[in-house]
């Protein structure tokens, strides 16, 4: 028996779910001091100016306020109208899930045989049907309300950033750390929160009946998935149809600094940051978690956990999250009160500290947790094999080696995007020649930068199967989520800072101003990749995680890859992130040609544009991102949803075991290539024009040859590091887990033509 009681596992997990929301709510609140109207009154009445009159004075406040609220605006509107489509689709598809599942046992209320305990009876498969169907809906519920606050907080923030960058980087950098921080730690505690919750009211009907219980649960990270693909990929198609067609007309084209508030599009690109990179991942973070966390889940209740009903045991993963909670509360601590920033050179290290700091405190959180939570010696299940024998310090290891690739993977990233190093320098010094060149070697270095990933990613792998089967694969991806507190607080950190930026510039603020939001943003944009690299390395590990317990839901003992029903799945499936990375470009493509057609239009009709006599026409540009956005995510969006359904249906559960092995193993590589050769694009065109080196000033300034050619390789991978790249993940991830939920159903009525020959 474990050392930890279930008393106290029930006592600590919602304690650490409540302190990280309490903790999210007091860095909102000290945010919340800055004021973004122009003037406060002192306590001798007169009114008290931070600035002089000038350029960074009260009128440039109010300026901002402004450009805040028009960008909130903008993003209120496109998530509500978002959601309200994908609630529809949603809606619809949990009735699918109710039908297939329920049609299993032929709808019967009766109570079945247990799938693996054969000698106990289990509730009726109609009954987990409708549990699955609440579980996917609790997940699409939070999914959106994590998406949702990250939003409204950077919207809130990212002004009040650039009012900061007034007193001094440091005080800018806490702000946009702080709001960072309070998407991170909200998500990582209301995810855990709502799961704990749904276990223990699912409990209430299920007793010790623990097979059926988290077979339904399964839905839960099915829900929050299915929310993170749409929200990552209209998101995505937003912001990069807006950034393309403000960086083709305004930068290369008019010449005119990126933000200028002469560019029409430059509110829709604003607007874009928020709805693509921080509602986007976050649903898409938070849906890493829920599957990482089911998978475990689902393996382990089948195992010795389950049959001897230990509670503690069983909440493993969840206790592993809640002590990530507290370690990366102590974290945040490091950034925001225990050092200060002084210069823009430290923004960049101490945003990488945050990762090792967390690291490494975490190991020692993970040694805890396994000391005090899991028996001395335990069996997990093992696909049909002898159940493994697992001592309590194997599954130390196993989430600890998913925690370190983790960090392996976040500062290969770093090497391989940060202009701070040579392989974006060689890109850039490759613009001297034109734009071609540029291209090359930024595909050559997307390329590269998947080798040491996939060893991370292989070495965890194998560590954690061979001390715990799938069940240490799956808290491996646990282990590499357990900091995602932190993880998503230095990734929205890098959308606040863009958009401080943004709002300085088109206030008119300052020279010093702007450069002290560029260097901030410069930073974010590396540990955006750095977060992006977090979010694909654990879908790896999810995905196969998940894969464990479709393929024993599923019944199968074996997957053989020499039988011609799994090896045409293989082959299928290693095509789908092709065929969805295609539909990505092309909808961004497609959204950008308007956008360009309508900047354009306004530059060339509008009297006085060019002069920054006339205001632009932003509403139309932000019209135009939203329609293009919310029509060109639903082929792509079907695509993922619809296929494990066709497969499985009609060529049953072998072939779609191959179809899932397919697309993880090729869909995991092209995701790592592409955001890293965006980010690589987009960070040595900052580095020509921030000139902050003897090389870096030869190939400028802005507006020269080497320049223009720089921005054409950063819109090239604008939609591959913030469309098709991210949403890779989604799409091995989110087949995995669908597949897992209707398991049951394929194994029952799947695979219609093989029955038919």
């Amino acid at each position: 028996m474990p050392i930890l009681s279930t008393v106290w596992t029930e006592v600590l997990i919602p304690i650490a779910a409540v302190i990280g929301i309490g903790f999210a709510l007091l860095q909102w609140y000290y945010v919340s001091f800055i004021s973004v109207s122009p003037a406060k009154s002192s306590d001798n009445g007169h009114e008290d100016y931070l600035l002089e009159e000038g350029p960074d004075g009260p009128d440039a406040v109010i300026k901002c306020a402004e450009i805040q609220e028009a960008i909130s605006v903008g993003a209120n509107s496109f998530l509500f109208t978002e959601y309200k489509y994908l609630g529809a689709f949603l809606g619809a598809f949990a009735i699918v899930i109710f039908v297939f599942l329920g049609s299993v046992e032929n709808f019967s209320t009766s109570p079945q045989q247990c799938v693996y305990n054969t000698s106990e009876e289990c509730a009726p498969a109609l009954i987990t049907a409708a549990f699955t169907t609440v579980a996917f809906v609790l997940g699409v519920v939070t999914s959106v309300l994590s998406g949702y606050l990250g939003m409204k907080i950077a919207t809130y923030a990212n002004a009040r950033t650039t009012l900061e960058a007034r007193k001094g980087v440091g005080k800018a950098f806490i702000v946009a750390f702080r709001s960072g921080a309070v998407m991170g730690f909200l998500l990582a505690a209301n995810g855990l929160l709502v799961l704990y919750i749904a276990i223990n009211l699912f409990k209430i009907y299920y007793g010790t009946e623990w097979e059926g219980l988290f077979e339904a649960i399964t839905g839960y990270g099915l829900g929050g998935s299915s929310v993170a693909l749409f929200g990552r990929v209209g998101g995505g198609i937003y912001t990069k149809a807006a950034d393309v067609g403000a960086d083709l007309v305004g930068k290369v084209e008019r010449n005119i600094p990126e933000d200028d508030p002469r560019n029409p599009a430059v509110i829709a690109d604003n607007v874009g940051d928020n709805v693509g990179d921080i509602a986007g991942m976050g649903s898409d973070l938070f849906g890493s978690f829920a599957e990482s966390s089911c998978a475990a889940l689902v393996v382990a209740s089948i195992s010795s956990f389950g049959t001897s009903h230990d509670f503690t045991a069983m909440c493993f993963p969840l206790l592993i999250s809640s002590m990530g909670i507290v370690v990366c509360l102590v974290t945040t601590l490091f950034a925001t009160d225990l050092y200060e920033i002084k210069d823009v050179k430290q923004i960049e290290p101490a945003l990488k500290r945050q990762l090792i700091i967390s690291t490494a405190l975490m190991t020692l959180g993970i040694l805890l947790v396994c000391y005090l939570a899991l028996p001395s010696s335990f069996t997990i299940y093992n696909l049909g094999s002898t159940p493994k024998t697992v001592q309590w310090w194997h599954l130390f290891f196993c989430v600890s080696v998913g925690l370190w690739a983790g960090l392996i993977i976040g500062y290969t990233t770093e090497y391989f995007t940060s202009n701070a190093y040579s392989p974006v320098q060689d890109v850039a010094d490759a613009c001297r020649t034109g734009a071609a060149t540029n291209v090359i070697f930024g595909l050559a270095l997307g390329y590269k930068s998947v080798i040491i990933p996939i060893f991370a990613i292989a070495v965890a792998i194998y560590v954690s199967f061979a001390l715990a089967v799938f069940y240490g694969i799956a808290v491996a991806a646990l282990g590499m989520l357990s900091t995602i507190a932190t993880g998503l607080a230095i990734d929205a950190y890098g959308p606040i800072s863009d958009n401080a930026g943004g709002i300085a510039e088109m206030a008119g603020m300052s020279h010093h101003i702007r450069e002290r939001t560029d260097a901030l943003d410069a930073a974010g944009n590396t540990t955006a990749a750095i977060g992006k690299g977090f979010a694909i390395g654990s879908a790896a590990l999810v995905s196969l995680a998940l894969f464990g317990a479709y393929v024993s839901r599923a019944a199968l003992t074996t997957v053989d890859v020499l039988s011609a029903k799994v090896f045409i799945g293989l082959l299928v499936g290693a095509m789908l992130p092709y065929w969805f990375s295609a539909m990505t470009m092309k909808s961004v493509g497609k959204a950008a040609l308007s956008m360009v057609e309508e900047v354009r239009r306004q530059f060339n009709t509008i009297p006085g544009l060019m002069e920054g006599i006339t205001k632009p026409d932003y509403a139309t540009c932000v019209k135009i991102s939203t329609d293009a956005s919310l029509r060109e995510m639903i082929p792509p969006g079907a695509l993922v949803m619809l296929t494990p359904l066709v497969v499985g249906i009609l060529f049953g559960v072998e072939t779609l075991a191959g179809l899932l092995a397919g697309s993880l193993v090729s869909g995991v590589q092209i995701a790592i290539s592409a955001s890293n050769t965006g980010g690589a694009w987009d960070n040595a065109k900052k580095y020509i024009e921030a000139g902050a080196s003897e090389h870096a000033r030869t190939l400028g300034p802005k507006g020269s040859d080497p320049h223009k050619a720089a921005v054409i390789g950063d819109t090239i991978g604008d939609p591959l590091k913030d469309t098709s790249g991210p949403s890779l993940n989604i799409l091995i991830k989110l087949m995995a887990v669908e597949s897992l939920v209707f398991a049951p159903f394929f194994a029952a009525h799947g695979g219609l033509l093989f029955k038919i020959g």
